[in-house]
């Protein structure tokens, strides 16, 4: 039972059993799949690892890639592979997660944060080409929220000033444009298989090129450099013999998340509708509310729909953004932020020369940004409690 009265000032709340921002969609065949994985004895990288990369590859359109335990270490290889280092720039956009610029640090270099575009939060190659300087040696855009960047018209801006392109796909897997795949286009792309993401693994990643030298590149920096991964020397040296020939990493995904990933992948388009059905449900109940603006729908292809933001039109109402987020909270909604920008961040304002109004787009969205519950596993009448509680709080606090 709910009233008009929000649940934060004493009312009834939209929902009495809390409703997740995230929730991963494990059925009975992934968890008999593990449990087949870790009978079978062999749990570290192996003949399920190997299906997965041969699987992804096969989906998103090339012909390999390179399974991580992370797609921060994907964004890493992809550095090494392309040779950044110090004194070299890495343009990327603030509107990020930590784990790109972080990389760019680590390899000595220097990340040069711009602006997005504001309808479709993407950077675009207009805003990529007035960042670039003599010192760029790599792009990164990202796909934000599953909705592909232009990425083509990238890839030709840096083909002509000479520069590599590495996609940041966290949250792309199952996206195209234009009929053609996230991670077939760029010179390498990383995915996401965490928990939350639209193909999970608990942990892991992806790294795709439709270059093979690339991703063999990748490959062999994920086991310490070895010149055979564990699964081959068993079958054909034997156990002792190997050759170290980079120094390589310890970044290799294992075969229990393999056989968790093998069985998601057999579910992306399934997910992917799913949640594609959630956004035509906020879609259609947000119409209208001027207090709120929607996320723009994409018709190039497919959008991804890792995420959800709404902009909260904080100057209708009467309380913040974050009062906003606290409301829906107790309405039994749950919900994030994504993401705070990369330069409001203590160690990036001291590292980087920005300051707040640099990047005013990034910024003004920050300020307003509220993330909702996208998921294969909610029901229609979990996005109507969704639409419900929004609804609630703008009646409200509407100034």
């Amino acid at each position: 039972m709910t009233s008009d009265l929000p649940a934060v000032e004493g009312g009834a709340p939209v929902r009495d059993e809390f409703l997740p921002f995230a929730r991963p969609a494990i059925g009975q065949h992934e968890i008999d799949q593990v449990v087949e994985t870790l009978r079978s004895g062999w749990l570290t990288l192996g003949p399920k690892t190997r299906s997965f990369e041969e699987t992804v590859a096969s989906y998103v359109g090339v012909e390999v890639a390179a399974a991580v335990n992370s797609c921060t270490a994907g964004l890493h290889l992809g550095m090494v592979v392309f040779g950044v280092g110090p004194g070299d720039e890495v343009v990327l956009p603030a509107l990020n997660f930590a784990a790109a610029p972080n990389t760019v640090v680590h390899m000595g270099a220097r990340p040069v944060l711009v602006d997005v575009d504001p309808v479709t939060l993407n950077v675009t190659p207009e805003i990529l080409e007035a960042a670039i300087t003599e010192r760029t040696k790599l792009l990164v855009p990202v796909h934000f929220g599953g909705r592909p960047c232009r990425i083509e018209e990238i890839m030709d801006l840096a083909g002509r000033r000479g520069i590599k392109v590495l996609g940041d796909g966290a949250h792309a897997i199952g996206a195209d444009r234009d009929g053609r795949k996230v991670g077939a286009a760029a010179d390498a792309t990383s995915f996401s298989f965490y928990v939350t993401k639209g193909v999970t693994t608990g942990e892991g990643g992806m790294v795709t090129s439709p270059d093979p030298e690339v991703v063999r590149a990748v490959s062999a920096l994920t086991l310490h450099g070895m010149s055979n991964d564990a699964w081959k020397r068993y079958r054909e040296r034997g156990p002792w013999y190997y050759e170290i020939l980079a120094a390589g990493y310890k970044y290799n995904m294992n075969d229990i998340q393999a056989a968790l990933g093998l069985c998601q992948m057999a579910r992306v388009d399934e997910f992917r509708t799913r949640r594609t059905e959630i956004a035509q449900i906020y879609h259609r109940e947000f119409d209208g509310l001027d207090a709120l603006t929607a996320p723009a729908d994409f018709d190039g292809g497919c959008h991804a729909w890792h995420l959800y933001p709404v902009r909260i039109r904080t100057e209708m109402l009467t309380i913040s953004r974050d009062a906003f987020i606290r409301a829906l909270t107790d309405e039994g909604i749950g919900v994030s932020v994504h993401f705070i920008p990369i330069h409001y961040h203590p160690f990036y304002r001291d590292l980087l020369d920005y300051r707040e109004g640099d990047l005013p787009v990034t910024e003004e969205y920050f300020e307003h940004a509220v993330s909702l519950p996208i998921y294969p596993t909610m029901r229609d009448e979990d996005a109507h409690d969704v639409v419900g509680a929004v609804e609630k709080l703008i009646r409200y606090y509407a100034r």
